[in-house]
């Protein structure tokens, strides 16, 4: 530390850690045959089980016409499936397959041993992060 305020040092830090973070689920991605966008839009339809498609373009901050490309994509390799809601026929959902579960879950514990790797710490000390990161005013996990 250069002992003056630990803020500045704070955010380097959490700044490399997400940067490599960011490149490790691009990898992981990757390595599932899939792009970032992909990744993130399977991982998140699979774990929020029927999603409309306006839900899934303002989760990754687009227009639901830039989603479209990346939902047929992921409609080809057959892991996510249109359904029309029950709620509203006109609106379009959007629900995880069997497989497409299985590759989200695969995927996601990819990316988990990668970051647990980078992470190098002891059982006490991820705790301590833990409940650290927790006290800081943010945006929960998704």
């Amino acid at each position: 530390m250069t002992g003056g305020d630990p803020t500045e040092e704070i955010v380097e830090h959490l700044f490399a850690l997400v940067d490599s973070l960011r490149a490790g689920f691009e990898a992981t991605a990757a390595a599932f045959d899939l792009s970032v966008a992909q990744a993130k839009v399977l991982r998140y339809v699979a774990g929020s089980g029927p999603v409309p498609m306006r839900d899934v373009a303002c989760r990754m901050r687009c227009d639901a016409s830039n989603v479209t490309g990346i939902i047929d994509r992921l409609e080809d390799r057959g892991l996510v499936e249109r359904r029309a809601s029950s709620a509203d026929r006109r609106v379009k959902t959007l629900v995880a397959t069997a497989r497409g579960q299985e590759v989200a879950g695969a995927l996601w514990s990819a990316v988990r041993s990668g970051a647990v790797a980078q992470l190098r710490m002891d059982d006490d000390d991820r705790v301590t992060l833990l409940r650290l990161l927790g006290r800081v005013d943010h945006v929960a996990p998704r």
